[in-house]
């Protein structure tokens, strides 16, 4: 059963929903609304925002929303509205500073700087990539989607909420929300570890559940009170 909408949840739910039918009408959205790496000529100031509302396909877009809906609500009661919408864009820009900062410990690596390709065109950029040049690649390839963001809802229902036992379909027994969500959370780092070359999108999901609990410490909310 879902829990009942908050107001915060359900519109980030409707403004998602919107964001991914249009860009499957207008698909220029997917040029500028991603967030690329910030010396990359199509880096635009507002994808830092905009890429939380970015979904490559309906399976992504779908288990995002799943997870904001069966989690946010309590945690929108707890917070209140206007500091949860914080905490939420909040979580999505950390994990994009995440993402950002590997990304540019990964460049530095390979070339000595962290701008390589500084003041390439974006034709040229296209060019490179396809054929295969690593920084071109890094320059074009946009982080998107809300996992981020979701990631640090997780963690702040674990953080509060972690002896409610939680159930999925291909786990048979209930588990504590501490277990269950901190399984996903150590997951994500060891895939992002195990995986070199996929490195960056697990980091961005630990990202946006390390700035989630840096901010429930800022905020001095206590922990598993509820």
């Amino acid at each position: 059963m879902f829990p009942q909408l908050t107001p915060v949840i359900k519109n980030l739910l409707i403004v998602n929903i919107v964001f991914f039918l249009g860009s499957q009408f207008v698909p220029i959205a997917d040029a500028y609304l991603p967030v690329y790496y910030p010396d990359s000529p199509f880096f635009k100031i507002w994808q830092v925002i905009t890429h939380m509302f970015m979904h490559a396909d309906l399976g992504h877009i779908f288990f995002n929303m799943f997870s904001l809906v069966m989690f946010g609500p309590m945690i929108e009661h707890v917070l209140g509205p206007k500091r949860f919408l914080n905490f939420y864009l909040i979580s999505g820009i950390g994990a994009w500073f995440l993402y950002t900062a590997v990304n540019g410990i990964q460049l530095y690596q390979a070339t000595g700087s962290f701008f390589p390709l500084h003041g390439v065109s974006g034709s040229e950029i296209l060019a490179l990539s396809n054929t295969g040049n690593y920084e071109a690649m890094t320059y074009r390839i946009p982080m998107l989607g809300a996992s981020g963001a979701v990631y640090g809802v997780l963690l702040a229902f674990a953080y509060l909420f972690p002896n409610i036992p939680l159930q999925f379909l291909f786990i048979p027994v209930p588990v504590k929300a501490k277990y269950m969500i901190g399984g996903f959370i150590l997951i994500e780092i060891y895939m992002s570890l195990s995986r070199p070359g996929d490195s960056v999108a697990h980091l961005a999901h630990v990202g946006g559940a390390l700035f989630g609990y840096l901010l429930l410490k800022l905020w001095k909310i206590r922990k598993g009170i509820y």
